[in-house]
C-alpha cells in the first residue's frame, strides 16, 4: 500500500526531523519532504500528532511456546502494535526454553507472520540451568538477536566470563537479570517499608547491587556489550554511570513501572505490583529518571510479563512476578518523563526507539529515505482509560487508570497494523 503522511511533526533523533510529509511504498520510506503531492491509496493527516520511528522493545515475554494461556506470539504482537512498537525482542525463558535452533526457528517463523518485527534472544546456558553454555555461535547464525538467561541470574562467574566472550565474538549484546538469590527471601517485594507492611522480608537491594558490580567488572575485562536489565536501585544506576564514563560497552534498561511507581504500589496492589526486581523507594525511582535523563540508562524496555488472573490471584509469595507493559508504556513515559520536564520528546524517542535499536544492532530506530517504514503516530494530549487490552493477560496495577498520551497509529513494514 502506498501511504502518504501529511503534516507530520517528526521527532527523529538520528535522522531528519521537523514538519514534513512522508511517502511510503512497498514497505519503505520513499520520500521525506514538504508538501508532497504524489497520489497515495491512504492519506493520513498527522497534524497535531507526534510522529516518530516505531518503538523498539528489547525485553518482552510472549510465553510461546509452552504457556500460551498467558500470551502467545500473535497476542503479544497485537499488544505491541497497540503500544506503538514495530520491533520487539523476545526473552528465551519459554517452555521449553529457546536454547536450540528448532525452538528459535519456531518463534522467528511465527513472529514473521505478525506484521511487526519479532526477534528473539536465546538462553546463555543450556536449559537455562546456569551450568554450561549453549551453542551460542550456532544460535547466532540461526538468527538470535542476543543472549540472556533473563528470569534467572547466572551465578557462576567463570561461566559468565565465557558467555561474554561468546557475545563479543558474535557481535551481539548479552543481557543480565541482576538478582543474587542469597539476598532474597520472598521475591517481588522490596525489603524495607513495603515488606514490613506486608509482613515479609522481601528482596534486599544488595541482590541487584552485587550482581551489577560483578558484571560491570567482567564486561570491562572482556569488552563485551552488556545490558543491565530492568535496573531498579539508585546504587545500580550510579554503578552504571561511573562505568560508562570510560566504557561505552555497558548499557542499562529501565521499565515504565520502575520509573512510575514505588514500593507503595506493592502494598496497595499486592501481587498485581509484584515483580523482579521489585519496585523500590521514591529515591530509587528518581535516580532511574535521572539516569534516563543523562543517558546512563539508554533504553526503556517494558519487561512485558503476562500472567493469568488465576495465577496472580495466588498468595502473596506464591503468585508469579511480573506485569504487562507494552500497551501503557508510551503513556507512562509521556506522563512521568515528558510532562514532568525530565525528558524532551526527542530524548524520549531516543530511549524508546533509537537507543535499543542501536544496542541490539537492529534495522530500526530511524525514519530515513530508503529505510524501513516503521512509524508510530501518537497524541501526547489524549487521555484514555486502560481498561481493555490486546494482550491475553491484564495483570497490571494500571488497569482502570486514566492515562495521558495515546498511540493513534502504528505502521510496520509499510502497512497500517494498528489504528485507534
Amino acid at each position: 500500500m502506498k501511504i502518504l503522511i501529511k503534516n507530520a511533526r517528526l521527532v527523529n533523533p538520528r535522522g531528519k526531523s521537523g514538519i514534513m510529509d512522508i511517502l511510503i511504498d512497498e514497505g519503505r520510506v520513499v520520500r521525506m519532504a514538504e508538501n508532497i503531492k504524489e497520489p497515495a491509496e491512504r492519506v493520513i493527516d498527522a497534524a497535531g500528532l507526534l510522529t516518530a520511528p516505531g518503538f523498539v522493545d528489547v525485553h518482552v515475554h510472549f510465553r510461546d511456546p509452552g504457556q500460551t494461556h498467558k500470551e502467545d506470539i500473535e497476542t503479544g504482537a497485537a499488544a505491541a502494535k497497540r503500544g506503538g512498537y514495530t520491533t520487539v525482542v523476545m526473552m528465551a525463558n519459554t517452555s521449553p526454553v529457546i536454547d536450540n535452533e528448532e525452538t528459535l526457528r519456531y518463534v522467528l517463523d511465527k513472529g514473521a507472520k505478525t506484521g511487526i518485527n519479532v526477534k528473539s534472544c536465546v538462553t546463555v546456558t543450556r536449559g537455562m540451568q546456569g551450568k554450561e553454555l549453549g551453542d551460542l555461535d550456532a544460535l547466532k547464525k540461526a538468527g538470535a538477536a542476543g543472549f540472556t538467561d533473563d528470569g534467572k541470574p547466572i551465578l557462576d562467574e567463570e561461566l559468565v566470563r565465557e558467555a561474554m566472550l561468546a557475545a563479543k565474538r558474535n557481535n551481539v549484546p548479552i543481557s543480565f537479570h541482576e538478582e543474587d538469590p542469597a539476598y532474597i527471601k520472598e521475591a517481588g517485594y522490596d525489603h524495607g517499608a513495603a515488606s514490613e507492611a506486608l509482613g515479609i522480608y522481601g528482596a534486599d537491594r544488595r541482590a541487584e547491587i552485587v550482581m551489577i558490580e560483578r558484571d560491570i567488572k567482567l564486561a570491562i575485562e572482556t569488552g563485551a556489550e552488556i545490558d543491565i536489565q530492568h535496573i531498579s536501585s539508585r546504587e545500580g544506576v550510579e554503578l552504571v554511570r561511573k562505568a560508562r564514563l570510560s566504557h561505552n560497552n555497558i548499557h542499562a534498561e529501565a521499565t515504565p513501572h520502575h520509573f512510575s511507581l514505588t514500593s507503595d504500589a506493592a502494598v496497595e496492589y499486592k501481587t498485581m505490583a509484584k515483580m523482579n526486581p521489585p519496585l523500590r523507594t521514591e529515591e530509587d525511582r528518581l535516580a532511574i529518571i535521572e539516569g534516563l535523563k543523562d543517558g546512563t540508562i539508554e533504553m526503556i524496555a517494558t519487561d512485558h510479563a503476562p500472567h493469568s488472573d488465576e495465577e496472580k490471584a495466588g498468595g502473596l509469595t506464591t503468585a508469579p512476578s511480573g506485569i504487562i507493559g507494552l500497551e501503557t508504556a508510551y503513556a507512562l513515559a509521556n506522563m512521568k518523563l515528558v510532562d514532568t520536564g525530565a525528558l524532551s520528546e526527542d530524548k524520549l524517542v531516543e530511549r524508546l526507539s533509537c537507543g535499543p535499536a542501536a544496542i541490539y544492532r537492529l534495522d530500526a530506530g530511524v525514519v530515513r529515505e530508503g529505510g524501513p517504514a516503521d512509524i508510530v503516530l501518537c497524541d501526547p494530549e489524549e487521555k484514555w482509560i486502560a481498561d481493555v487490552f490486546a494482550s491475553r493477560s491484564a495483570n497490571t496495577p494500571f488497569k482502570g487508570a486514566e492515562l495521558k498520551g495515546r498511540v493513534r497509529m502504528t505502521i510496520a513494514k509499510g502497512e497500517i497494523v494498528y489504528e485507534a
